[in-house]
């Protein structure tokens, strides 16, 4: 494994649809190139923040191919394959090693609540499904109701395609357990842990992650590859200044009416003049009281990246 392409600031992809609630394939195309641009180091591709749970198998393949279009090559590319049944689940994920991404993710199955050995099951069914590409286990328990164990990601490592976990518990020492866990089998740069929470991307590279995974990069790349840059020539003191303006961004737009990532669309419409798209019902719209909210989130980012030049 090349530990080094899985390392660095990897937007979890938002799902741009036109006013009909249609994917536009379009929008979605022209997010991937700004977010190129900016620099960040790879994708996740229909995870949460891609709301994979809204969508139908073909909607799904047909935003990894749109991406793969433009990022095949450029970025890393994380495509995550789970559905709520084994057969969707392996579908997705021959289509993604078709389409040549670097890894497949899954969260657990969700809803009924399955022994471990049958979700280990799962997984390992998905995998087989692209026996050539890396696999990644997706841990956010306080979604899917399951939480990740270290005898789980044990009896998963004797699947050798099983390179890594993106970590969204809010459990620091979760990052460093499997990451222990991880190399322990694999050796050293031999395993990688995303970072899950927005909230704490530099603690959580300090405990260990190698990257993060997060819903709000899109909206301020800027300050996550600063953040990155910081820890990484162990300038934490800088690094944590930028976290804290990351954490108050995130709460004052978190307070909005309407769904956060519609306001953080409208936000990133308003600072970079890129058009993400409409959401998808059931998530409800910003609302018109919310507008102040997005223009003070504007400023906001404005001024925590002007702070790092």
């Amino acid at each position: 494994m090349d530990i080094k392409k899985y390392q660095g600031v990897f937007p979890a992809f938002w799902a741009c649809y036109d006013k009909n609630g249609d994917v536009d394939l379009g929008l979605t195309q022209k997010m991937a190139e700004f977010l190129i641009g900016k620099g960040v180091q790879g994708f996740y591709v229909t995870g949460s923040s891609g709301e994979c749970v809204y969508q139908n198998v073909a909607e799904r393949k047909a935003q990894l191919e749109a991406i793969m279009e433009v990022a095949k090559g450029k970025v890393t590319v994380i495509s995550h394959v789970a559905a709520n049944n084994t057969r969707d689940s392996q579908e997705l994920a021959a289509h993604a090693e078709k389409m040549g991404v670097d890894a497949i993710a899954t969260i657990p199955p969700i809803y009924f609540k399955l022994p471990e050995y049958a979700i280990c099951d799962y997984w390992n069914d998905i995998s087989a499904a692209a026996p050539d590409t890396d696999y990644i286990i997706y841990n956010i328990p306080q979604l899917t109701g399951i939480s990740l164990t270290v005898p789980m990601l044990n009896k998963m490592l004797e699947n050798p395609k099983v390179i890594g976990v993106k970590n969204t518990s809010m459990a620091g020492f979760d990052i460093r357990i499997f990451k222990d866990a991880g190399e322990k089998v694999r050796g050293k740069d031999g395993f990688v842990v995303f970072n899950g929470p927005d909230e704490q991307f530099v603690s959580g590279r300090i405990m260990g992650a190698d990257g993060g995974i997060g819903g709000t990069y899109t909206m301020m790349p800027e300050l996550y590859l600063k953040a990155n840059e910081y820890v990484n020539a162990g300038e934490f003191e800088k690094a944590k200044d930028v976290q804290a303006d990351i954490c108050r961004i995130i709460q004052y737009i978190a307070g909005g009416k309407g769904w956060l990532y519609s306001l953080a669309k409208e936000v990133l419409r308003r600072r970079e003049g890129v058009d993400a798209g409409e959401m998808r019902k059931p998530f409800p719209k910003y609302k018109e009281e919310d507008i102040p909210r997005i223009e003070e989130t504007c400023r906001m980012i404005d001024a925590a990246i002007a702070k790092t030049k």
